[in-house]
């Protein structure tokens, strides 16, 4: 489509970046529509919450924080005061809790309820998709598997014990970027991309965009995610792997700051997961003992057959 467009030497990133003068600006911007995106029991103020997290988990990625944003809503005309009150509500408690500023925005009419959110940050550097060495180590922010589960129970009506169901489906209703993570370790990072199409989709990019081997030896699954699978005849790797809409983030690093890495991520809270590391060669494989399977690109593709 950017190529469609005119910008011939578009690489996929997972901000656009511009100057204005000798300032560098990023920018994302996110649609969260209602008939794809929000599951029945999802309240409104976490669907707005959740389009603002689109971006942020973003942001995040790229060790930004965001300043500013704009935002689109799309509202069918027999919505409720009460409900447009949940909107702005929602909206205004999501920029204090990610600290930005909302400019304004746009109001239209149609079907169904859409959220239309552009963010906007300034920053040196950012941390690209490309840039991981041979010899890194990657690291994911937390277990991937409990989105795609939640999923799961809510649309599919799968069932699990109880302590798991809540927390499948809270990760699906209540994301949460590592903003401060990545904005505090962005340092340390040789390459990072947002992980919300899904953990494969993710490994792939990065490893093309690197031109290097990634092999997984730790898959950062849960004995739970695993349990739930096998009762609902389910393919962990779909839920692990090929999910989707985790809003954590991927990153490599070099050895010498292992140590420091996970320090940081211990103060902040932040569940970082060695999986891996980086060789040479091209592709994305999972090893387990001394097998090597070749992971494939199943994550989340617009308009994929």
């Amino acid at each position: 489509m950017q190529k469609k467009l005119g910008n011939k030497k578009f690489v996929s990133e997972d901000v656009e970046i511009f100057k204005v003068g000798k300032t560098k600006i990023i920018v994302k911007i996110d649609t969260f529509v209602e008939g794809t995106d929000m599951p029945s029991k999802m309240k409104i103020s976490d669907a707005v919450r959740k389009s603002i997290v689109a971006c942020v988990s973003d942001f995040a990625a790229k060790g930004v924080r965001p300043q500013y944003g704009i935002i689109s809503l799309n509202l069918p005309k027999t919505i409720s005061r009460s409900k447009i009150n949940e909107i702005s509500n929602g909206f205004n408690h999501a920029s204090k809790e990610f600290k930005f500023k909302i400019l304004g925005g746009d109001t239209n009419e149609g079907k169904e309820m859409v959220f239309t959110v552009s963010l906007f940050g300034t920053t040196d550097n950012i941390v690209k998709r490309r840039g991981a060495k041979i010899g890194d180590i990657i690291f994911a922010t937390g277990p991937f598997g409990y989105t795609a589960s939640g999923l799961e129970i809510l649309l599919r009506k799968k069932k699990g014990k109880k302590t798991f169901v809540k927390k499948a489906i809270s990760s699906v209703f209540r994301p949460n970027p590592r903003l401060d993570f990545g904005v505090s370790n962005k340092k340390y990072f040789t390459s990072t991309m947002d992980s919300s199409d899904g953990l494969s989709t993710t490994l792939n990019e990065m490893a093309s965009q690197s031109n290097c081997k990634f092999i997984i030896n730790n898959v950062p699954d849960r004995y739970e995610i695993l349990e739930f699978a096998k009762s609902n005849k389910i393919e962990p790797n779909k839920l692990v792997f090929h999910g989707g809409e985790e809003y954590e983030f991927v990153f490599t690093a070099s050895k010498k700051y292992k140590a420091i890495i996970e320090k940081n991520a211990t103060s902040l809270k932040t569940p970082i997961i060695e999986i891996g590391y980086v060789t040479k060669g091209k592709g994305v494989f999972v090893q387990k003992g001394g097998k090597f399977s070749s992971l494939k690109d199943f994550g989340w593709h617009h308009f994929r057959k």
